[in-house]
């Protein structure tokens, strides 16, 4: 009996300047799922700008993961926010969903943080989406307190609050690295 074996699973990379492209369709796509939540339309109307995808790449911030068949799945876009590893943006194809891709591109992001000398990771997310706040939260994530924010992280709620998200349902996350 022949059999195919486990699915290979593919190892994130950094993005490659002709992958750029491919992400807003991943994002647009990824942002589907949420189609009937309160956040859907601040979402839908303010996708990630180009030239944060070029300034990831260029710092190399940006992880691409592949599917089996090699075609890009999902990404994860980085930065610093005051001295932390900001998990800015991840989203992976939704028929590539429960892969693992999401999961692959934090743990590899997260262990390039250490790598640059950060010790902690902070992001922002949706409390009530389980692929979401719960998903990091199983990843060593923990809802960061407002009264503990940085400046950064009360500037990057300002703003989510400014385009028009439901605050009561956004958390800050953090995680010790």
């Amino acid at each position: 009996m022949v059999g195919h074996g486990p699915s290979r699973k593919a190892e994130p990379r950094l993005a490659r300047r002709e992958d750029l492209a491919l992400l807003p369709v991943i994002e647009r796509r990824a942002g589907e799922r949420l189609r009937g939540h309160r956040a859907y339309t601040v979402f839908a109307a303010s996708p990630t700008p180009m030239a944060a995808f070029e300034q990831g790449m260029l710092q190399q911030l940006l992880w691409v993961v592949e599917s089996d068949a090699g075609d890009v799945a999902g990404y994860l876009l980085a930065g610093v926010l005051d001295d932390d590893f900001h998990v800015q943006q991840m989203d992976v194809l939704p028929e590539q969903g429960r892969r693992g891709h999401g999961r692959a591109l934090l743990r590899h992001a997260l262990r390039q943080a250490v790598e640059r000398g950060h010790c902690r990771a902070v992001l922002t997310t949706l409390s009530d989406v389980p692929w979401n706040a719960d998903f990091y939260a199983g990843e060593g994530f923990r809802v960061w307190p407002r009264d503990a924010w940085r400046t950064g992280m009360h500037r990057v709620m300002a703003e989510e609050a400014a385009a028009g998200f439901p605050m009561e349902l956004r958390v800050a996350m953090l995680r010790e690295l």
